[in-house]
This record gives structure tokens, C-alpha cells and sequence, in this order.
């Protein structure tokens, strides 16, 4: 195996939520695709430090904000890249190819229509995933699960797994659909957990463990999110062989919801999350307050139920 090169780069956010990327010159190694900018580092370089480097040099400006997204490692026949990728969220400057190589900025939803390299896969899903995953507590009537979710929604939370372990197939039915109308309404997306519900109604599934394991294949319909529940290393590798789009992992501190079990901690939680190619989210205590410390641990930022429910 060749040395692995080791890439900063950056998911450059504007003032609107656009993200901007770059289209690879021709005659250049996977040419002709698009990418989020950056560079190999240099010898003693930091990453922060050969991303504001490659973000003047490519750019012309300087990134003044920024926070750890997502790490991947992806083995080409011809060569090993590990690209560690940062959310710029504030630069200094005016944005432009100095290169000569064409930019521009796109909402979101809208990179899926670029042709990016295959390592860049997972750092679209996570450019597109919020910082807070909502996962809805355990109600008796489909009319509090909707004026709760209403009031996370009015919060600012973006993504939300409806789960409701006691519900039958009726009350899944008469609240699926409504579920969904409320998250459009303020633009988020709606993951079913639960095999009853009609999949048709949201954005996408998530899988308990349990069914992630018991998978071999996975077919999903276009635009749909699929998600799992992941708990060690095994877990990890076979939601990443079956192409998951992002997890969640747990438990990263104890929970009054299950006791017994043994919290991986915060070290084991960045090792974990360090040898995985997806969106990781931490599960299991956390809270708001828990945001900057899971991010820094290599998060795509943290789920639970009691912070928002």
C-alpha cells in the first residue's frame, strides 16, 4: 500500500446556508468532478493550518471559523487520501477560483446533482446533516407527539427520528403523514423509525441494530436517508459495507433510559468515529452542552430525546 496522503478541506458555508465547491481541472487526478477545496499538507503543518493555507491560495480568503465535520479514509487503486474535512462557517475575503478553476455556491439539497470522487460521498451526506438529531419520546397520543415535535421544530432542530415503540399500526398511520407535513413546514427532514409506518411519508428509515445486522442488502428508493443504531466497532463497519447514510452511537455517557449499560466514554467514542467513513452521532447523555465536546471528538454532532423532548 502507498503512503497515505493526508488532505485538509473545507465545506465553506455563506451567510445563506450555501456551501461552495469546485470543479477539479481535467488533467488532474479524478478531473473534471467536483470537490470541496483544499490540499495536502505540508511537513509540520496542522490541518487548520494547511486549510487557511489552500483556502487563500485556491480562493483568496482566509477561513476565521471553523470546526471538525467529518474524517475519511478512502483507498484509490493508484493511491490512499485521508481527507480531514472542516465546516468553515466565517471567512475574510471574496470568494473566487484563482486558479481559473470554476466555483460555485449550492444550497444542500442540491449537491446531490454534482459529480463528486468517491471519497467525497460522506462528506455530502454530512455538509447536508444538521449538528442535532431529534429522536421523540415515547407518547400515548399522536396529538402530543405533533405539539411537541411543533415546539423542538420552533427550537431550531432540523432532522427528527419519530419513534414510538408502543404504537400500533393505526396511530402510525394517522400520524406519519401529518408528522411530515409539520417538518416541511419548517424545512426538516423526517426519519420513520418503525416498521409499520409508510416509508413513502418521510425522508427516510432507521434501523435498530438488530435489523442492521440481520441486513445483507440495502435498497433504497433516490433521496431516501437511511440510518442505524450502532453500538461497537462490528456494527460500524456493517452499517458502512451496507452503505448507510449516518449513524448513531451509543452510549456515550450513562442514561436513565438503560442503566446496565456500559458508557463507551468520550476517547472510545473518537476512536470509534475515527475508523468510520460515515456521519456519526452521539447518543446517550447528551445535551446541548455536549455539542462542542462530541464535535471535537470527530461527531457529526449529537441525538437524544430529553434535550429537546
Amino acid at each position: 500500500m502507498s503512503k497515505v496522503i493526508h488532505v485538509a478541506a473545507g465545506v465553506i458555508r455563506d451567510g445563506l446556508g450555501q456551501i461552495l465547491i469546485a470543479r477539479r481541472p481535467d488533467h488532474t487526478h479524478q478531473g473534471g468532478l467536483w470537490e470541496f477545496p483544499g490540499g495536502k499538507l505540508e511537513s509540520g503543518e496542522s490541518v487548520q493550518e494547511a486549510l487557511g493555507r489552500e483556502l487563500q491560495e485556491e480562493l483568496g480568503i482566509r477561513p476565521t471559523k471553523m470546526a471538525p465535520l467529518i474524517q475519511i479514509r478512502h483507498d484509490y487503486p493508484d493511491k490512499s487520501v485521508l481527507l480531514d474535512v472542516w465546516d468553515v462557517t466565517a471567512f475574510d475575503g471574496q470568494a473566487h477560483g484563482k486558479e481559473g478553476q470554476p466555483i460555485t455556491w449550492v444550497r444542500p439539497d442540491g449537491l446531490q446533482d454534482f459529480q463528486f470522487p468517491a471519497a467525497n460521498v460522506p462528506i455530502v451526506t454530512a455538509a447536508r446533516l444538521p449538528q442535532r438529531l431529534l429522536i421523540t419520546g415515547d407518547e400515548s397520543e399522536p396529538d402530543t407527539v405533533l405539539k411537541r415535535l411543533a415546539v423542538a421544530l420552533d427550537q431550531g432542530i432540523r432532522l427528527v427520528q419519530l419513534r414510538q415503540t408502543t404504537w400500533g399500526d393505526p396511530q402510525w398511520q394517522s400520524l406519519g403523514i401529518r408528522a411530515k407535513e409539520l417538518c416541511e413546514r419548517h424545512n426538516a427532514r423526517l426519519i420513520l423509525n418503525s416498521t409499520k409506518g409508510d416509508a413513502g411519508t418521510a425522508d427516510g428509515i432507521h434501523l435498530t441494530s438488530a435489523q442492521l445486522m440481520g441486513t445483507k442488502e440495502l435498497t433504497k428508493s433516490p433521496g431516501q436517508l437511511v440510518s442505524a443504531s450502532c453500538h461497537n466497532k462490528a456494527e460500524l463497519d456493517h452499517a458502512e459495507a451496507l452503505g448507510v447514510d449516518f449513524v448513531t452511537l451509543s452510549p456515550v455517557a450513562a442514561t436513565a433510559s438503560h442503566p446496565d449499560a456500559e458508557p463507551l466514554g468520550w476517547e472510545r467514542f473518537a476512536e470509534l468515529v475515527a475508523v468510520s467513513k460515515l456521519p456519526v452521532y452521539a447518543l446517550g447523555g447528551m445535551t446541548d452542552a455536549e455539542l462542542e465536546q462530541a464535535r471535537a471528538a470527530g461527531a457529526q454532532g449529537i441525538a437524544g430525546i430529553r434535550a429537546w423532548w
